[in-house]
């Protein structure tokens, strides 16, 4: 019998179409032989969708993978209830009783990959892939993810955090701070989002104030973290208790004039970058950039899945943790499944993994005492 497997995706966050690139490959790659696949998809304004209407904001390439027909569901809202089933609020939808075996929230970014939608399905008592409430939040915050790398002895780059309301009271102060902790150039960051988005580089005084601006348009937390000459090279973690890391891989830059990596270079096929692996490392190297990644992975209690980003000196030679990703992109031009192939996993294996290993975590937690009665 089919697991059935509910896949969200969308969501409220400014990666919402990163999550419907990611959704796109598990849906396309997921076994259809052992899974029945149940399209939810939040939209823009946090809407949740039913299938029907989830599947409007997929490819009909991505439409035509799927064998299961949810077109009788199209005037129907879809919640996901405390007794983990999949209910319409009509009672002649009869089908979307089935129980919802294991959900995989294909979520980036704020509402999806901070502790938000994982908090509800812990409350509804589903199984769900990867990290939960805890890793999730500390994951998505990377001021709290550096303290968390730094107490388990992981180096680290130097980076100042502050509030936006620090900043509009006092922005001579920041400025000040940002120069006489940092200098320039740096790196400036909503601490709470990721892809890329709203990150400036700042090689000047005169250009902070604009680039601390446009973060604050995505969070109320802002980190700044210093700009060195380095290398970026990625790791890609699964599992659970006992988690096991990829080869390493690293985005290859062909123009050497950009900034950094932005979205449009991440996602747009410009064709300016491409993404080896393994990375061009020595096997020493490598090792460690796994030992590392697994030992961050740990540090923010994570489960599941991740990719840990790295920043390797050119000066000399440290290797320094950046941060760790607990809902990487899972696109066709992301690292994630790319590093698991080099790695000797193909991306349907990956899928079958994390379903396993939501499975099982949800059943060692369903052994704590939640009730002293």
């Amino acid at each position: 019998m089919k697991l059935r497997v509910g896949v969200i995706f969308g969501g409220r966050s400014g990666e919402h179409e990163i999550a419907l690139r990611s959704a796109k490959t598990v849906i396309e790659q997921i076994d259809k032989d052992k899974y029945e696949v149940v399209p939810i998809a939040i939209d823009r304004s946090g809407g949740w969708l039913n299938p029907a209407e989830a599947l409007q904001l997929l490819t009909e390439a991505t439409r035509d993978t799927l064998p299961e027909k949810f077109e009788e569901f199209a005037d129907t809202f879809v919640i996901l209830a405390g007794d983990t089933r999949l209910k319409g609020l009509t009672s002649s939808d009869a089908a979307l009783s089935k129980s919802l075996d294991v959900v995989f929230p294909v979520l980036h970014g704020t509402f999806g990959e901070d502790g938000t939608i994982q908090g509800l399905l812990e409350m509804a008592d589903v199984p769900y892939v990867g990290c939960g409430v805890l890793a999730s939040a500390c994951g998505m915050d990377k001021a709290v993810m550096k303290i968390l790398f730094r107490d388990a002895g992981l180096p680290i780059c130097k980076y100042l955090w502050f509030l936006r309301s620090e900043f509009e009271s006092n922005p001579d102060a920041v400025v000040a701070q940002v120069g006489k902790t940092l200098g320039f150039p740096c790196f400036v960051k909503p601490a709470n989002l990721g892809s890329s988005v709203g990150v400036s580089k700042v090689t000047e005084e005169s250009d902070l104030r604009e680039a601390i601006e446009l973060a604050s348009e995505f969070d109320r937390k802002i980190i700044i973290e210093e700009a060195l000459e380095m290398r970026e090279i990625e790791c890609a973690v699964i599992g659970n208790d006992a988690p096991r890391a990829s080869l390493p891989g690293e985005y290859l830059i062909r123009d050497q004039e950009k900034a950094f990596l932005d979205y449009t270079e991440k996602y747009s096929g410009t064709g300016n970058n491409e993404f080896v692996v393994p990375a061009p490392v020595s096997a020493e190297l490598s090792k460690k950039i796994q030992q590392m990644a697994i030992t961050a992975f740990k540090a923010v209690d994570g489960s599941g899945l991740a990719r840990v980003d790295f920043f390797l000196r050119t000066d000399n030679g440290e290797l320094l943790v950046n941060e760790i990703n607990t809902m990487p992109g899972l696109t066709d031009a992301s690292g994630f499944p790319k590093m698991w192939e080099g790695s000797g996993m193909s991306f349907p294996k990956v899928i079958d993994f994390l379903i396993d290993s939501a499975i099982s975590r949800h059943t060692d937690r369903s052994r704590n005492k939640t009730s002293l009665l």
